[in-house]
């Protein structure tokens, strides 16, 4: 998967890049991620990104002639290379966006790659978002100061779903939200902590009983938390028994 993320503040990248997962999956070839500083395509020599906004009111507007400049230099880019730039969505950071949730990190998954735009100031020109972004993500109803933070989120999220990333093949499939639940708790050694004990089921050595366990768990985490969750979960018969049981 090949990501672009044009952004006025490249050097905020490396780090969060640079180490764990997403550290892996570059060594290992499977994503492919590339900043682009949007101050290159900046008007005149100062290389303007920004003006005041029509109509009065605070703050600046990011002109539109930079970001159609950068991404059309990253799809001629990807043209010359051989592959085909239409497959690569335009997507951009705002608070405005549809809420990044599991369903929609998966989706973007499935997509040969992304191109990223980090908005910034009071926000970028309308024509931005009407004929150059093919998508708007938000990943929370706040507002940032700009959308390098939840690019960085919105990667993690989605490089985390591909193939061969997770040291455990089914590490993602098993995590809160990938069910439509959020996931129960988990307990590692020592079995007594400052007279916390494990559950004497996780010790059984009864697989069936278990997972029954977690499944429960989840579920009433899920009710107690998050319980507008489960109005787009199907509980079947044995759930809805989970629930109401002591196990």
């Amino acid at each position: 998967m090949e990501l672009h993320i044009v952004t006025l503040f490249p050097g905020m990248f490396p780090g969060p890049f640079g180490g764990s997962i997403l550290k892996r999956a570059q060594e290992k070839g499977l994503i492919d991620i590339s900043i682009h500083g949007l101050r290159q395509f900046g008007l005149g020599r100062h290389q303007v990104v920004d003006d005041y906004p029509f109509g009065g009111g605070p703050g600046m507007v990011m002109r539109p002639e930079p970001w159609f400049a950068a991404v059309e230099a990253v799809r001629q880019a990807v043209a010359q290379e051989g592959r085909d730039p239409s497959t690569l969505p335009v997507v951009l950071l705002t608070p405005q966006g549809r809420l990044l949730r599991h369903q929609v990190a998966r989706e973007l998954a499935a997509k040969p790659g992304l191109i990223l735009l980090c908005g910034h100031y009071e926000g970028v020109d309308e024509r931005v978002r009407l004929h150059l972004a093919e998508d708007e993500i938000s990943i929370g109803d706040y507002v940032l100061t700009g959308g390098e933070l939840p690019a960085m989120v919105l990667v993690e999220a989605v490089v985390r779903l591909l193939p061969g990333v997770l040291g455990a093949a089914e590490g993602a499939w098993e995590d809160s939200l990938s069910s439509g639940l959020l996931e129960g708790p988990q307990y590692t050694r020592p079995r007594e902590f400052r007279g916390w004990d494990t559950p004497e089921i996780l010790l059984s050595g009864d697989h069936a009983l278990v997972a029954q366990w977690r499944r429960q768990q989840a579920l009433r985490r899920t009710r107690e938390r998050r319980p507008d969750l489960l109005e787009g979960v199907e509980l079947s018969r044995q759930d809805k028994k989970l629930l109401e049981t002591n196990l």
